[in-house]
C-alpha cells in the first residue's frame, strides 16, 4: 500500500510527458500547413503550399520551346558614334538594338537605323561574349543592314517565309528592348499593311502586330509558333501627344522576303539593285474601280511613269486629270495594270511579291486597260529608287 502514492505520481508524469510530447491536443498544426512564428500576439502564418511543380499547359510549352530555340540565334547590338556640343568637344553616344545570326560565317542581319551613323558596333551573343563587327551592306531604303562577326559555334536562325502570313497567326518577338536583352513578347499578326519607314521609303507588305515591342527590339527577328523568322522588328506606333517612344501595341516588321531579296543583291552585287516597273501607282479596289468607271474590278491605276523607268520607256503612261480620294491628291485617267506575267496583281503588295521574284534588267509581261483597251507590253525593270513600285 506505501507505493501506491508513487505509483501515482509516477503515472501521472509519464501521462503528462505522453500528451506534451506526442499529442496533437498542445501540438494542432503537426499535420496541417506549416507554421511560421511570426512574433506579438497575432496568430501564427499559416501557409498552403503545393505539393508538386504543375505541369506546363500547351500554350506555355509552345512558348518555352519557341524561346530555346531562337535564343542562341539572337544578338544585342551597340553603336557607338561621337557627337560634338555646343563647344566643339566630342561627346560619345551609343545606341542599342537587335538582330540575329544568318549562318556560321557570322553574318548578321539588323535594321540601318540601329547602325546608321555608327563609327564602331559590337556584337553580343546570347552566351553574353562580345565581338567587333563590321559593317559589310547597308540598305537605308529598306531599313536593313547586313554585319559579320568572327566567332565559333554560331547557330544560325532558321528563316520562313513571310508571303502567306495570316491576320490572327501567332507572333513572337525576342530582342534587347530598353537593354533588357534575352526579352521575349507574344501577340498576333495584327494585320499586313505598307508604311514609311523611319528613313521615309516605303515598305510593303509590313507585318503588323501586337506583340510588345520597345526601343532596342529594333533589328531582332519577329518569329512564328515554329521559331522561323518571318520578319525584322522595325518601328512602333507612338502618341504623337506624348514625347515618350514606348509600345502602344502597334508594332512593325519588315517582311523576311524583303531581306531576303535585299541579302541576294548584297551577295551578287555588293549593294542592293532592288527590280522596279518605275511607276507611282495607286491600289484599286472594286468599290473605287465602280467609282472611276474602270474596266476591271481590281488593279493598280498608275499615278505617273518615272523618267527613264521601265514602263516609262514601254509606253505605260500615268494620269493626267487630279482629283481627291478624301484628302489624298490622285491622278486619274492612267493605265491600269492588272498583271504582270499572267499573274493577277490587285495591290502594290502583288506587285513587291513578283518584283521579289526577279533582278533588275529582267523583262516582264505587263497586262493593263487603257480606258477599255485591254493592251499588253514588255517592260524592262529598272532599279528601284524611293516611292516607286
Amino acid at each position: 500500500m506505501r507505493f501506491r502514492p508513487v505509483f501515482l505520481v509516477v503515472l501521472l508524469l509519464g501521462g503528462f510527458w505522453y500528451l506534451t510530447s506526442y499529442s496533437n491536443l498542445f501540438h494542432p498544426a503537426s499535420s496541417g500547413p506549416a507554421l511560421i512564428d511570426v512574433g506579438g500576439p497575432t496568430s501564427p502564418l499559416m501557409l498552403t503550399e503545393a505539393h508538386a511543380q504543375p505541369a506546363y499547359d500547351s500554350e506555355e510549352v509552345g512558348n518555352i520551346q519557341v524561346y530555346k530555340r531562337a535564343l542562341p540565334s539572337v544578338v544585342n547590338i551597340t553603336s557607338s558614334a561621337v557627337a560634338y556640343d555646343w563647344f566643339y568637344r566630342p561627346v560619345p553616344q551609343q545606341g542599342q538594338g537587335s538582330g540575329f545570326i544568318l549562318d556560321k560565317s557570322g553574318h548578321i542581319l539588323t535594321n540601318y537605323h540601329v547602325i546608321a551613323d555608327a563609327e564602331q558596333v559590337e556584337v553580343t551573343l546570347s552566351d553574353k561574349h562580345k565581338y567587333k563587327a563590321r559593317i559589310v551592306g547597308k540598305d537605308a531604303g529598306h531599313d536593313l543592314a547586313l554585319l559579320q562577326i568572327d566567332a565559333p559555334n554560331l547557330i544560325p536562325a532558321v528563316l520562313a517565309g513571310s508571303k502567306d502570313l495570316i491576320v490572327g497567326q501567332k507572333v513572337y518577338a525576342i530582342g534587347n528592348p530598353f537593354g533588357l536583352s534575352g526579352t521575349m513578347t507574344t501577340g498576333i499578326i495584327s494585320a499586313i499593311r505598307s508604311i514609311h519607314g523611319p528613313q521615309g521609303a516605303p515598305i510593303d507588305n509590313a507585318i503588323q502586330t501586337d506583340a510588345a515591342i520597345n526601343p532596342g527590339n529594333s533589328g531582332g527577328p519577329l518569329l512564328n509558333s515554329r521559331a522561323e523568322v518571318i520578319g525584322i522588328n522595325s518601328l512602333i506606333a507612338t502618341n504623337p501627344n506624348q514625347n515618350i517612344e514606348q509600345s502602344a501595341g502597334i508594332g512593325f516588321a519588315i517582311p523576311i522576303d524583303t531581306a531576303k531579296a535585299v541579302l541576294a543583291d548584297f551577295a551578287k552585287y555588293g549593294r542592293v539593285r532592288r527590280p522596279s516597273l518605275g511607276i507611282v501607282s495607286l491600289p484599286i479596289q472594286p468599290d473605287l474601280a465602280q467609282e472611276m468607271g474602270l474596266a476591271a474590278s481590281h488593279g493598280v491605276l498608275v499615278q505617273r511613269v518615272l523618267p527613264q523607268g521601265g514602263a516609262e520607256r514601254a509606253g505605260i503612261q500615268g494620269g493626267r486629270e487630279q482629283a481627291y480620294l478624301g484628302n489624298i491628291p490622285i491622278a486619274l485617267g492612267g493605265d491600269l495594270i492588272v498583271a504582270i506575267d499572267g499573274q493577277q496583281v490587285a495591290s502594290t503588295q502583288d506587285i513587291d511579291d513578283i518584283m521579289n521574284r526577279h533582278e533588275a534588267g529582267d523583262a516582264v509581261m505587263v497586262t493593263f486597260f487603257r480606258g477599255r483597251k485591254r493592251m499588253t507590253a514588255r517592260v524592262m525593270l529598272g532599279e528601284a529608287r524611293e516611292s516607286q513600285v
